[in-house]
This record gives C-alpha cells, sequence and structure tokens, in this order.
C-alpha cells in the first residue's frame, strides 16, 4: 500500500468529531469567542467533563469549585483548552489500536510533548504549538496499525513500536514512516501549517536544504522520551544523542537532559486522556 492509498483509506484515517472540529478552527482564529467556545464544549458532554476536572485539580490550587465551562475557561487560558481540545480528538479517533499498547503510547507521547514545550522555550518556537506537535507527533503509527497491520507485524519483529530506529525501518520496508503519515493526518483534519510541516520533518528535520526548528524540537523530544521508555543509562543517551540535529538548533546533550519533565507522565494522567 502506498501512502497515499493509506491517507485515502477511511479505515485507517478516522473523522474528526464534527464538534471538536468547529472547536478547534475557532481556537485557531485570530480573535476566538469565548462565547461560543462555552456553547462548543458544552454540547460534548465528555470534553466538558474533562474540562472541570483539569480546572479543579491540584495544579491550579483553588478554594472553591469550578462548576462552569465558561468559569474553567476564565481559570485556564485558550492555550491549555487548545490542547484539551486536540488530546480529545486524537483519543477519540483512536481509543484502541490492535497490536499497539495504548497506555504506553498516550504516556510516550505526554511525555514528549511536555519534553517539546521545554525544548521550544529554549530556542524561541511557540510552546503551545510545540506541545500540541508533541501529542500528536506519532499519531502516524497509529494509523499504520489500523490501515497496514499485517506490516506493522513485521516490524514490531525488528523494532519496537516506539523504538529509536522505528522510522528508519519503516522507510525501509514501506517507503515511508509514521511522520509522513501523521502529517497527512494532520493536514486532513485542517491543523495549523507549522504543526504540519513539524510532523512531516520529524524524522529528518534539517535534511535537504529543510530548516524546521519545529521539527527539529520534535525529533529531540522523540529521541529523549523513547529512550526513557527503553530505560537507557547514561552511556546509551550519550551513545544514541541526535547531535546532528542539536547542533542546528544550538543545543548540546546536557542542555537537553534539563528539560526532562519535573514529574514523568504518571498513570493517573494516561487513564484521564484515555478516557477522554
Amino acid at each position: 500500500m502506498t501512502l497515499t492509498e493509506l491517507l485515502a483509506s477511511k479505515a485507517a484515517l478516522p473523522s474528526i468529531p464534527k464538534v471538536i472540529a468547529l472547536l478547534l478552527n475557532e481556537l485557531d482564529r485570530e480573535e476566538p469567542e469565548l462565547v461560543k467556545i462555552s456553547q462548543l464544549i458544552n454540547t460534548d458532554p465528555v470534553l466538558a467533563t474533562r474540562l472541570l476536572q483539569l480546572a479543579n485539580s491540584a495544579q491550579f490550587q483553588l478554594s472553591t469549585q469550578i462548576s462552569s465551562v465558561s468559569e474553567a475557561l476564565a481559570l485556564m487560558g485558550l492555550n491549555q483548552v487548545k490542547t484539551l481540545a486536540t488530546a480529545a480528538a486524537i483519543a477519540g479517533a483512536f481509543s484502541a489500536i490492535p497490536g499497539m499498547d495504548m497506555r504506553q503510547f498516550w504516556r510516550y507521547s505526554l511525555n514528549t510533548a511536555k519534553l517539546a514545550r521545554a525544548l521550544g522555550g529554549m530556542v524561541q518556537q511557540n510552546q503551545p504549538a510545540a506541545f500540541t506537535a508533541g501529542l500528536i507527533h506519532a499519531t502516524g503509527e497509529l494509523v499504520l496499525y489500523l490501515g497496514m497491520p499485517d506490516a506493522m507485524v513485521l516490524l514490531d519483529q525488528q523494532v519496537p513500536a516506539l523504538g529509536l530506529k522505528r522510522a528508519g525501518a519503516e522507510r525501509k520496508l514501506l517507503g515511508f514512516c509514521y511522520a509522513d503519515v501523521g502529517a497527512g493526518f494532520a493536514r486532513s483534519w485542517q491543523f495549523p501549517q507549522p504543526i504540519v510541516d513539524a510532523l512531516e520533518h520529524q524524522h529528518a528535520p534539517f535534511e535537504n536544504n529543510v530548516y524546521e526548528p519545529l521539527a527539529g524540537v520534535l525529533h529531540l523530544a522523540a529521541w529523549r522520551a523513547r529512550a526513557w521508555e527503553a530505560n537507557y543509562d547514561e552511556q546509551d543517551l550519550i551513545d544514541n544523542f541526535p547531535d546532528i540535529v542539536a547542533l542546528a538548533l544550538g543545543i548540546d546533550i546536557d542542555m537537553a537532559l534539563q528539560q526532562d519533565p519535573i514529574d514523568w507522565t504518571t498513570k493517573a494522567e494516561v487513564a484521564v486522556l484515555a478516557k477522554t
């Protein structure tokens, strides 16, 4: 199956829920309307509940209970709402994938998003966009599992789904990898072009006269998160550090490792996302 055929497959490429699509489009406007955003969220009970859970979570340390979507919006800000809506869209579209450990996948994706946000701040990239890109950067892998399950079985025998050499193995076998698929996926869902470009070039952000700093941020963040999943020790990290990408961004290994999340993603965070 070619990349074009895969992206044209309705079975492999789920549609985004209409309310989420409308919400993301509104959030992408230069001056989003808070009333419209509140109305859209209230039409999706799962999303509204998740928003209230987040607003009342320990991170805001409030003395009073937030009980309405409008109050939650005022507290959290639109960037957090956009991240939540993105997570809801992705998690809802890919609730269970045969052959993929979804809890591990969401843990890895959240860790990559946190790292991308931190690294993005170091190199003057938009941090909310970096977080969103990190959160969805590996969705192409899920599309591959849905659309090409037999090929994924072969690949799993060679390299784990979240292994550092997975993209190279996919390109060798298929002629494309999860980054290409993820970009097509994001394009079909009308994500902002900078995020689409970052997803497309994340595997090789500075090759063939391409210069995509956000893709470089994704590359470094995914390297660190995958190394964490593989329990790499200090020497493993040194041996596998993507120094060419890091050099282009002006980051060395010590700077990269200093951006590790204070708290890696917890089971509770994964459970909430999986329920979204």
